[in-house]
């Protein structure tokens, strides 16, 4: 299966890599950026690239079934290691054939290591170079998480794409223990190629650390490049540093990695980091912001973020954005959508569905915009409608690396003045919806 085409006549790759179980094939490049519209094809579906992954944590997103979310025309979808190993377990899902066929999926999946959720979700999550040794929530018996462990369950679960387990810190964290974090990562990985049993059906991507040292990151990057993966992702970020910090780490990364295979920047959902991000060079980003903020009620918009609680939509009879195509803004109105929201599954079912229709939309605008040569001004317009005149001042910073200066009055006479907040405070009431 693949994705309806949107690369029209552009018949031969610009260039190309080819693994066993991934073909990446980039079409696009912006002339201005580090931008490129790119195919990934995987076992189970082409995807195009770049492109946002909706999380289902446990094979399945709340409240969303798998035909809505081809519907929506989601390429690939991620699921969590450790949850699905605990339920339903690698002995059901080996039985059932893998999760495309548990969850009937049969576009692309992407599994997480597990290893995130030791460390931030467990108690008494202990490292040592065997594993991460943590305390299972169900019954309080200590349990070690190998690299050997992750992937045997990865490949039980069979998702096309699989992540290494690496040694996880927080993104504020400084000091020696980052560094060694960055080289267990790669001993780490080293012993999960050696574990993976199916290369020519599942892909193995490794995990760029270092923190926010320019130096490790950069040595932790030059080392992964040197086993060849099918792919690449981008790691130890959006752990609430600050962005101007995020934003040069993710250039730094996308400057060293190949440009002949996917980038993956893990844990980025928010337009705004995607529309930056792609200028800077990643393809792929997952993030349970879209879903986790439509189950309190939260739309998301052009402007930014509606949310639907709030009184002054108590008897609005217009949809969430008169422009959305969605199943949720074709037949259901501010007024409905308010009186439902986090009282009743269904107001959180309908803007869930909103909010995926939302980062696919966007993404499909960022690919045509590449496509056709002119991201530069698809940014500008997106960021002035996104935040007006007052542009957050790492926006700026990252997008003037790629040549494009928002400070400087464009065509039609939009600029931009740097600020220093690193995150819109309320949707931007200067343009119009």
């Amino acid at each position: 299966m693949t994705a309806t085409d949107e690369f029209g006549h552009l018949d031969t790759p610009l260039e190309a890599s080819s693994s066993p179980a991934l073909k990446f094939e980039v079409y696009a490049r912006c002339s201005t950026t580090k931008a490129r519209a790119s195919k990934m094809h995987l076992p189970h579906y082409t995807a195009h690239t770049p492109m946002f992954m909706p999380v289902g944590t446990m094979g399945s997103i709340k409240g969303i079934t798998t035909k809505q979310l081809e519907a929506l025309d989601c390429h690939v979808i991620l699921g969590n290691t450790y949850h699905l190993g605990s339920r339903p377990g690698p002995e059901l899902l080996e039985k059932a054939g893998g999760l495309h066929k548990f969850m009937t999926w049969d576009r692309g999946l992407l599994t997480d290591s597990g290893g995130f959720q030791m460390v931030s979700l467990l108690k008494l999550a202990n490292i040592t170079e065997e594993g991460v040794e943590f305390e299972n929530p169900h019954d309080g018996q200590k349990m070690m998480l190998t690299p050997e462990m992750s992937i045997g369950l990865q490949n039980a679960i069979g998702a096309d794409i699989m992540m290494q387990l690496d040694d996880v810190v927080s993104s504020l964290t400084t000091g020696p223990r980052v560094e060694e974090a960055m080289w267990r990562s790669v001993r780490w990985l080293d012993r999960s190629i050696k574990a993976h049993k199916r290369p020519t059906e599942q892909n193995l991507f490794p995990i760029v650390q270092g923190g926010l040292d320019i130096e490790l990151r950069t040595k932790s990057a030059q080392e992964l490049v040197k086993r060849d993966s099918p792919g690449y992702a981008i790691g130890g970020l959006s752990g609430g540093e600050a962005k101007g910090s995020f934003w040069r780490m993710v250039s730094l990364s996308t400057d060293i990695l190949p440009t002949n295979k996917p980038r993956y920047c893990m844990g980025v959902g928010y337009a705004e980091d995607l529309v930056v991000c792609s200028a800077l060079g990643v393809d792929m980003y997952d993030c349970v912001f879209p879903t986790r903020t439509a189950r309190f009620g939260n739309a998301l918009v052009r402007t930014g973020s509606m949310s639907l609680k709030q009184g002054r939509y108590t008897s609005d009879l217009e949809p969430i954005d008169k422009d959305c195509d969605c199943p949720t803004c074709a037949k259901y109105t501010r007024a409905y959508l308010h009186t439902t929201a986090t009282k009743e599954t269904t107001g959180c079912h309908l803007i869930t569905v909103h909010n995926i229709a939302f980062q696919m939309r966007l993404m499909l605008d960022i690919r045509q915009a590449i496509i056709e040569d002119r991201y530069p001004a698809f940014i500008r317009e997106f960021m002035r409608i996104r935040f007006g005149k007052t542009v957050p001042m790492w926006i700026v910073d990252a997008l003037k690396s790629v040549n494009v200066d928002l400070t400087v009055p464009d065509s039609s006479g939009y600029s931009a003045k740097p600020v220093a907040d690193d995150f819109q405070k309320v949707p931007n009431a200067w343009a119009d919806l």
